[in-house]
């Protein structure tokens, strides 16, 4: 085993050596290289342009003025292999020696390596940006192709080089556009009665128009509104090439004014050896084929021994259908006696796609032998197993366990009422070992915790006395019935997890989700409250200071003069707020004990929340290629009102504090809401500017006077403010006083400027704004509290730098906070005075924050 690390290290150290002499060989052009590249339209600077994206001589990409790709890219050797081997020769006997200390296969090994660390450092780099005279010819004729397709036929492109210092020059292009040249008239040529009618009835839809600029986009897209009205509109056949755009414009240059005919031809088929027109007529669906059948079964949808008629569709199946008729019916948007439409058949795909009970749901069209302009419309399903079963294996390790290990299991079972429903089962069950945790006996396996989750989705809206067609399937609705638990042990509080969910999701657009949470239900039950001191040792550090100048009582202590857990932390609580001690109510001991007390109360608390939600997503996104979009996110909870509505006409049993509880446990009452936005801008290539702003709050009122822990906001961490760990920001202006520093009111901004440095290595500059506040609710320091405007200066400031690398599939961020401005320094401190490594705050993400 020694050996093997030993060879590894020498492996590992010989690779940095040889790359570390390969890189002082850079590999210098003497030729011309492109420092800046500047874009003009009549002698103003085009910073934002497109037209800065379709040239082909940009300039070395810069980070802080050094071109860092083009010094990778240089690093690189052309020739690795020969580079490798006059490595070997430079000094007598270094191939035997190497090949001693560790093999001629290694040897093999590390040439392969230094190879593919080359080959990497190639593609990570940026080639160097060499003024080549082609590809200014082709940028001069993208940018005047460019212009033109705005309707600028009489651009202007001229290019200018200045020498700047030594071989490197700036490039200028230069653009006078002109006039722009309009359309004058819309003249249409369609030959097809039926293409006609449905061109005349969606003409107030035309996105040409007379007197606007010629721009070609607009005719592409004219071109698409005109295919899907006709395809939408009975035309099922129709072809792209049908529609032509003619144009006359003056070669001279002179009349800027340009006719435009739209001829739209008929269908163009050969029968023998005649090419004959063939007019396009409005179809309609005559008959609905649904065909289920097996894959496994050889030859498929050949042979079918049963079939029934439901609302106009003929079910075909090979044995009694598995599948109850309403459910294939209500999903199928293609009617009998409709005309084609393809967004209905686009819908009917989507629909059978997302049940997640058919493998490839395919339909076509035929046209029905010796009836006219009639066709025939075939689904077809092939149903997944019914039943599917998977297995996860994890290791882990965390400041709670020293070592972990996780089972999980999941079970799918399709179509379980025949209604497509899908019902799935996932259980996880992890046992690992700590060494914190005080228990007798031997046992290595001292922690555990097991969970599960039973969750049935059912495609359509299930609402006792209320209609299915409330949604139309074209929006996709859903409903989800959730139920799930979790216990553990030897884990913090050894919390008993329950909840369940009734939820509806409906889609009615590709930009917008709604979902409505008609019942969430969920229950806290803290099992081992003596265990709190343990878990949460600044409250108990904190006491303990404390009891050090206070406590009198030598049996609530332990050999080292602090106090016992958790006898000795209770009776000395107890002992100072029945004042037997010399603390008064005036004392600020006093004070940080009774919040002491009333921060425990809470998080030992049993927690009973039942309510409901309703949140609406707006994403603007095409497509993950997008970099100029927007999301915005609002959610509004209504929690307890209800059921303690209830309990107050039953006249229910309440607590001291006379609060309506149930099994003895407090009912939650509280509305909260959040808005949460995010917006892109693409400034440069892969250069993008997001900015994310949150606001949330949440009110208790009723039967609650503070917000369960697991409702509450905090800040901090590798997705929210990065110059703070997770739970270390706020409240307000409080020092980080608590393990998990939460409250109601939180208030976030975040800035982030992306940008390339060497192929997928990609950096980031970032500002990170907000806190949280306490309002409203039981917290009486005015530290943690937001009692006006005057608070928003203790809104906390964090600004760093990241690096990112992207794998394509996902992007692995490593990010570096500094507090610029911390609230919980005095005032004249708040600055700067904790902006250095020592107080920086590492951060380690999967893709990006937002």
């Amino acid at each position: 085993m020694y050996r093997l690390v030993t060879k590894l290290s020498i492996l590992i150290i010989l690779i940095f050596i040889l790359e570390g002499c390969s890189g002082t060989r850079i590999l210098k052009t003497q030729e011309l290289l492109i420092d800046k590249t500047e874009i003009f339209e009549n002698e103003q600077l085009l910073k934002n342009n497109p037209v800065n994206f379709i040239i082909t001589t940009p300039p070395n990409k810069k980070v802080f003025g050094i071109p860092l790709g083009k010094i990778v890219y240089e690093i690189a050797h052309p020739d690795p292999k020969s580079k490798f081997n006059d490595w070997l020769k430079k000094k007598d006997k270094r191939k035997q020696r190497i090949i001693k200390l560790l093999s001629s296969k290694q040897l093999d090994a590390l040439e392969n390596y230094a190879v593919l660390f080359n080959n990497w450092l190639k593609k990570t780099g940026e080639p160097p940006a060499v003024l080549d005279s082609s590809a200014l010819k082709t940028s001069q004729k993208r940018i005047t192709q460019y212009y033109k397709n705005l309707g600028n036929f009489d651009v202007e492109v001229n290019i200018d080089t200045t020498k700047i210092k030594g071989n490197k020059i700036a490039l200028k292009y230069s653009i006078f556009p002109k006039n722009k040249y309009q359309i004058e008239s819309i003249e249409s040529i369609i030959k097809s009665p039926d293409i006609d009618s449905i061109y005349k009835k969606h003409l107030t839809e035309q996105l040409i128009q007379k007197g606007t600029p010629f721009e070609i986009k607009k005719f592409e897209e004219e071109r698409e509104r005109l295919i899907l009205s006709f395809r939408n509109n009975g035309i099922y056949n129709f072809q792209q090439n049908s529609i032509q755009f003619t144009a006359a414009i003056d070669s001279a240059g002179l009349d800027k004014k340009i006719p435009v005919s739209i001829q739209i031809d008929n269908i163009q088929q050969r029968i023998n050896d005649s090419l004959l027109e063939i007019p396009y007529k409005i179809n309609y669906v005559k008959k609905v084929a649904v065909y289920v059948d097996d894959l496994k079964k050889q030859n498929r949808f050949n042979q079918f021994t049963d079939s029934l008629n439901y609302k106009g569709l003929t079910i075909y199946s090979k044995g009694k259908l598995k599948y109850r008729p309403k459910a294939i019916a209500s999903g199928i948007a293609i009617k009998k006696d409709a005309v084609y439409s393809d967004e209905n058949r686009n819908i009917t795909y989507r629909y059978f796609t997302s049940l997640k009970n058919f493998k490839y749901p395919s339909i076509s069209y035929t046209a029905i032998p010796g009836e006219k302009d009639a066709l025939k419309a075939s689904l077809f399903l092939t149903p997944k197993e019914r039943f599917s079963l998977g297995f996860d294996l994890d290791f882990s390790h965390s400041n709670i366990q020293d070592f972990g290990i996780g089972l999980g299991g999941g079970l799918g079972i399709r179509n379980v009422f025949k209604g497509a429903e899908l019902l799935e089962l996932n259980i996880k069950n992890t046992v690992g070992a700590s060494r914190d945790i005080a228990q007798t006996g031997d046992q290595f396996f001292n922690i555990f915790e097991l969970g599960a989750d039973l969750k049935l989705s059912l495609p359509r809206l299930l609402i006792p006395g209320v209609q299915n067609e409330l949604i139309p399937k074209s929006m996709s609705p859903k409903t989800e019935i959730i139920v799930g638990s979790s216990f553990q042990k030897n884990i913090g509080l050894d919390k008993q997890f329950f909840k369940g969910t009734y939820q509806f999701d409906w889609q009615p657009n590709a930009k917008k989700r709604i979902q409505f949470k008609w019942i969430e239900l969920e229950f806290v039950n803290n099992r081992n409250l003596t265990n709190y001191f343990n878990v949460y040792k600044n409250s108990y550090d904190r006491l303990n200071s404390i009891a050090k100048d206070f406590n009198t009582q030598q049996d609530w202590v332990d050999e080292n003069n602090n106090l016992s857990i958790p006898e000795g932390a209770s009776n000395f609580i107890l002992s100072v707020l029945n004042n037997q001690t010399p603390l008064t109510v005036e004392d600020n001991e006093y004070k940080t004990i009774n919040t002491v007390k009333e921060r425990q109360d809470r998080l030992t608390a049993n927690n009973l929340i039942l309510g409901s939600s309703f949140s609406i997503n707006l994403n603007s996104q095409e497509s993950i290629f997008d970099e100029n979009f927007y999301q915005l996110r609002w959610k509004v909870d209504w929690v307890g009102s209800l059921l303690n509505q209830v309990l107050n006409g039953f006249n229910s049993e309440q607590n001291e504090e006379g609060q309506n509880i149930l099994g003895g446990v407090s009912l939650s009452q509280y509305i909260k809401t959040e808005l949460d936005y995010i917006k892109h801008w693409r400034i440069g290539p892969e250069q993008v500017i997001a900015v994310h702003a949150f606001a949330g709050i949440a009110i208790p009122f009723g039967n609650s006077t503070n917000l369960p822990f697991s409702r509450s906001f905090f800040s901090g961490g590798s997705n929210d403010n990065r110059a703070w760990k997770a739970y270390k920001l706020g409240p307000g202006s409080s020092s980080n006083i608590n393990e998990f520093n939460e409250a109601n009111l939180k208030l976030a901004f975040n800035f982030e400027y992306r940008f390339p440095l060497a192929g997928p290595l990609k950096g980031g500059l970032f500002v990170d704004t907000g806190n949280i506040w306490n309002l409203w609710d039981d917290v009486e320091d005015s530290a943690m509290k937001f009692e006006g405007l005057q608070d928003l200066s203790e809104i906390a400031i964090g600004s760093g730098i990241g690096l990112r690398y992207d794998f394509d599939f996902l992007v692995f961020r490593f990010d570096t906070g500094f507090k610029t401005y911390n609230p919980a320094l005095p005032i004249g401190q708040r600055w700067w005075t904790e902006y250095n490594l020592k107080n920086a705050v590492f951060n380690i993400g999967i893709n990006y924050p937002f």
